[in-house]
């Protein structure tokens, strides 16, 4: 599977593209530079991608799993509670697209403040 690193500044994720048509969208349009906005335990960020709202959307997602929020647009990743979460579950805002599954641990994410300058790129 092809692969995205994530910098953060310090801090960096690398995730694992998953088979689908956000994927793809979001792999074509690298490299993708943002700034990071964060909601509870969520880093998300604006990325110039257009995609519909996939099938199988859904607002809970597990720790690992890297979204695209169509809403935004925006890329979302989760790692605990967001002020809507019911118990520990990791829900966003609304449903999103899941495209790539993080390679190391998104909890590191907590140090990542609003504003972060945030760097997309594919690797290899």
């Amino acid at each position: 599977m092809p692969r995205i690193r994530f910098d953060f500044g310090e801090l960096t994720l690398e995730a694992e593209l998953l088979d689908t048509p956000t994927a793809q969208a979001i792999a074509a349009a690298l490299p993708i530079s943002s700034a990071a906005l964060t909601w509870g335990e969520e880093v998300y960020f604006d990325v110039p991608v257009r995609v519909k709202r996939e099938a199988d959307a859904r607002a809970v997602v597990t720790a690992g799993e890297i979204a695209y929020w169509p809403e935004g647009p925006a890329i979302a990743i989760g790692f605990g509670r967001t002020p809507v979460s019911r118990g520990d579950e990791i829900r966003l805002a609304s449903p999103v697209n899941v495209f790539a599954r993080a390679l190391s641990d998104v909890k590191a994410l907590k140090a990542v403040r609003a504003g972060t300058k945030i760097k997309v790129t594919a690797v290899g």
